[in-house]
């Protein structure tokens, strides 16, 4: 799975209606979000052996792929995406 560049900025950009967005369901949690919002990860398979890949139409070929819609929460949890360090401010007592 490709990990996304830390340090991982929220930015969220809406389409062209807030509210028309399409939703979507996560693929790990079920949880359901628009699709602005998600990580996209696409994961397959490629067949290596030749004489298998002769046999196997090469229309077919393509549909060992498959999209899957990560929510923000199973991204961080998974290691999609990392989030970026917070700087704290250190206090300093007077």
């Amino acid at each position: 799975m490709p990990v996304s560049e830390a340090p991982y900025k929220r930015k969220y950009e809406h389409t062209h209606a807030r509210g028309s967005e399409a939703v979507v369901e996560c693929s790990f949690c079920g949880r359901r979000l628009p699709r602005y919002k998600t990580f996209i990860i696409t994961k397959g398979f490629s067949i290596s052996d030749p004489t298998l890949r002769k046999q196997i139409d090469p229309k077919y070929l393509h549909t060992f792929r498959r999209k899957y819609y990560v929510c923000p929460s199973c991204a961080r949890f998974r290691g999609i995406a990392q989030p970026g360090k917070s700087v704290r401010k250190k206090h300093r007592e007077i």
